[in-house]
C-alpha cells in the first residue's frame, strides 16, 4: 500500500491532465474522456493550441506551481541551444512577432507551428482549415507556416496568395526554407500541395486544381545547420530575417533574392538565438509579476 501511495505522488507530478469540454454536446461522458486521456502528449498540445483558437471549446488545465524567478535566467541560457519542441517554439516565435512593428506586420500573418502535421490527420483536417480560414491569408502578401515533421522544422511560406496565378509582378508562390538539404526538403511537396489545395477549396476561392497545383515551389539554397539539433532556432532566424528584408512585390524572376547559402554566418545566428532568449526571459518574467 505504501510503496502504491508513493508511485501515485510521482505519477501526479509528472502528468498534466487536459480536459477538454465541447459546449456544443451534452456533458463529457467517462468514455470521451477518457479518449482524451490517452492522447500523446504532441496530440494535446496540438488540440490545447487549436481549440484555444476556436470558441465553441473550452479548455481546462489544472493549476500549475509558479516557477521560480531564480531560475528563469539558468534554463533559458541553454534553451536554444537544443532542439525546440513545439511549445517552446510558438513561446519563442510569440515573443519575436510582438518584437516588430505594427507597421511591419501588416503584410503578414502566419499559421500556428501544428496545423501542417494536424492537417495530415483526417480527424482533425476540418477544423484545421476552419482556424485557417479565419487568419484571412488571401488578404496578406505573405504568410509564414512553420512546419515540424518527422522531428525536424523547416519553414514554408505562401507568397501573394490572393494575386492572380497568371500575374507576373507578384507571382503566388511557395518557398520552402529548410537548414537540413541532405534530409530531401521536396519530401513534403506532396502534403504540401495537398494542404494548399484544401485551403484553396475551403475558401471557396474560383481558381482550378491544375492552376493551384501548378503554383512555384521554390526550395533556395539557405545557411545549413552544423548538428541535429538547430533547425528550430534555424527557421525562427529565417522568419526574422525575411521579415525583415522581404521585398515589396515578390517575383519569381528575381528568386531567391537574398536568400543564398551564404545568407547569414554562425556569428549572426548565435547574436540573434541570444536576443530571442531574452525576449523569452523577459516575457517569463512579466508573466509572474
Amino acid at each position: 500500500m505504501r510503496k502504491s501511495r508513493r508511485m501515485g505522488r510521482k505519477e501526479r507530478k509528472l502528468v498534466e491532465t487536459i480536459s477538454i469540454i465541447d459546449v456544443d454536446s451534452p456533458s463529457p461522458t467517462s468514455a470521451s474522456m477518457k479518449a482524451h486521456s490517452n492522447l500523446t502528449k504532441q496530440e494535446a498540445d496540438m488540440i490545447k493550441r487549436g481549440f484555444l483558437a476556436d470558441s465553441s471549446m473550452i479548455l481546462v488545465d489544472f493549476p500549475r506551481r509558479r516557477r521560480s524567478k531564480r531560475k528563469i535566467k539558468s534554463k533559458n541560457a541553454t534553451a536554444m541551444q537544443n532542439k525546440l519542441d513545439s511549445g517552446a517554439f510558438e513561446c519563442y516565435f510569440q515573443n519575436l512577432w510582438r518584437s516588430f512593428s505594427e507597421d511591419k506586420k501588416t503584410s503578414f500573418t502566419y499559421l500556428d507551428c501544428l496545423w501542417f502535421e494536424l492537417h495530415r490527420k483526417s480527424a482533425y483536417k476540418a477544423k484545421v482549415l476552419t482556424w485557417i480560414q479565419k487568419k484571412d491569408i488571401f488578404s496578406k502578401k505573405y504568410v509564414l507556416v512553420p512546419i515540424v515533421c518527422w522531428r525536424h522544422w523547416s519553414l514554408l511560406i505562401f507568397c501573394h496568395f490572393g494575386e492572380s496565378t497568371k500575374s507576373e509582378t507578384r507571382t503566388p508562390c511557395m518557398l520552402l526554407l529548410d537548414s537540413l538539404e541532405k534530409a530531401n526538403p521536396r519530401r513534403l511537396e506532396p502534403e504540401i500541395r495537398k494542404f494548399v489545395l484544401d485551403i484553396y477549396k475551403a475558401e471557396g476561392r474560383l481558381e482550378s486544381k491544375d492552376s493551384i497545383y501548378q503554383i512555384p515551389l521554390l526550395v533556395p539554397k539557405v545557411p545549413q545547420q552544423r548538428n541535429g539539433e538547430e533547425c528550430g532556432s534555424f527557421v525562427l532566424y529565417f522568419i526574422n530575417l525575411f521579415m525583415e528584408n522581404a521585398p515589396e512585390d515578390f517575383s519569381t524572376q528575381h528568386f531567391p533574392y537574398f536568400m543564398k547559402d551564404n545568407w547569414f554566418t554562425p556569428e549572426g545566428l548565435k547574436s540573434f538565438c541570444a536576443k530571442i532568449e531574452s525576449l523569452k526571459e523577459k516575457s517569463d518574467i512579466d508573466e509572474l509579476l
